[in-house]
């Protein structure tokens, strides 16, 4: 859609003001919130004299919408208590490299962000950090419930390839990296995540960070871990793969079936 492409953005948000009036929409939704003391649309905007922009005391020219809450009196804007507060780097260059790093399906890295934006090394690396630091708070990474679809996989090279120095074994099964992934029957959301170890301790511990077992209906393999589990969900079904099962209802641990499934749900 037009509103979430590049150029639509760029027409949207021409400048610094335009940046800070989008994060008052998504943030706030039109009643601005005190960030200190938690009042809701009790905060009065301290309007330049132009309408626009003002000089700070050092006698530079700034664009930064400041609001004033009339309870507590303390002065606040969109960026207090978030990743982007106190930070020199432009907010609308803040905001295109979030709709990159959300919308480009194979990441963004930090060299190519200092090239596109103008930015030393040191800045986008430090940009990309704080914004992954952010995607993983609440509400943006909260836990999944409902359907969750759990598999494991293992990546690396053919063992017989590498050198001999490092052909240490894992698990006592593989020489290969573990990737536990979980897929979101509800929503489609994926998340991934390098196991060291795939013992029913592990993986209780791992899951319990990105899932609320509670109220979740665990869909696995016949995995014997996955046991470990099973007093912890709310339900647990399974397909075995070993008598060549795969899809038994609407239970599968097939991603690319889940994910065509989840997004199906969602239109």
């Amino acid at each position: 859609m037009d509103q979430f492409s590049i150029p639509a953005l760029a027409d949207r948000i021409r400048t610094e003001g335009d940046a800070y009036k989008f994060l008052e929409e998504l943030r706030w939704d039109g009643e601005p919130v005190c960030p200190h003391c938690g009042c809701v649309g009790r905060a009065y905007f301290l309007n330049p004299a132009n309408g626009s922009s003002r000089k700070t005391r050092t006698g530079s020219v700034s664009e930064r919408r400041v609001w004033k809450c009339a309870d507590c009196r303390k002065q606040f804007s969109v960026l207090t208590g978030t990743v982007f507060h106190g930070s020199k780097i432009s907010v609308r260059k803040w905001v295109f490299v979030v709709f990159e790093m959300c919308s480009s399906k194979n990441g963004v890295s930090a060299r190519e962000i200092e090239r596109k934006y103008g930015l030393t090394a040191k800045s986008a690396w430090f940009m990309l950090h704080r914004i992954r630091e952010a995607m993983k708070r609440d509400p943006l990474a909260g836990l999944l419930s409902g359907r969750v679809v759990a598999d494991e996989t293992w990546i690396g090279g053919t063992p017989k390839n590498r050198h001999r120095g490092g052909r240490v074994g894992r698990q006592g099964i593989t020489e290969k990296t573990t990737v536990l992934s979980l897929v979101s029957r509800e929503t489609g959301e994926v998340r991934s995540r390098v196991m060291p170890n795939l013992t029913g301790a592990d993986l209780r511990a791992a899951m319990s960070e990105q899932v609320d077992l509670a109220t979740t209906e665990l869909h696995t393999d016949k995995g014997p871990h996955y046991n470990y589990l099973r007093h912890d969900v709310a339900g647990h079904s399974v397909v075995d793969h070993g008598v060549g099962e795969y899809v038994r209802g609407d239970v599968s641990t097939n991603p690319r079936r889940e994910l065509l499934l989840a997004t199906e749900t969602l239109d």
